[in-house]
């Protein structure tokens, strides 16, 4: 995966016949896509796509399509919620911070990885 200006390109397709890497634009409506023969000449492609995708909708007097909004909608059980505000409460924190915190660095490992 790539990621440039908050945006991240994944390779999708490895097009045997052509030789290229074919990716796109994860996370927006918007369909942005790139190709390159080498990662290097993907990578490259993919910056050259976003930054493409930010002059049009600047030339257009639109708002471009934000990857994420910093919401995270999240359902669970009445019981594991209880257990959540339990464990935020013990640290001290809001649920929100507490998940924050605890989702954070699970993410972290497991991109460490």
């Amino acid at each position: 995966m790539f990621t440039y200006k908050g945006y991240t390109g994944f390779i999708e397709e490895i097009d045997v016949e052509s030789g290229m890497l074919c990716g796109s634009l994860l996370g927006i409506k918007d369909v942005i896509t790139f190709q390159g023969k080498t990662v290097e000449e993907a990578r490259k492609e993919f910056e050259a796509s976003v930054d493409d995708y930010l002059d049009w909708c600047k030339e257009l007097g639109q708002e471009p399509d934000k990857p994420f909004s910093g919401k995270l909608p999240f359902r669970t059980t009445p019981e594991r919620h209880r257990q959540i505000f339990l464990a935020a409460k013990k640290e001290g924190k809001s649920i929100n911070a507490w998940m924050d915190e605890v989702l954070a660095k699970t993410a972290e490992s497991v991109n460490a990885s």
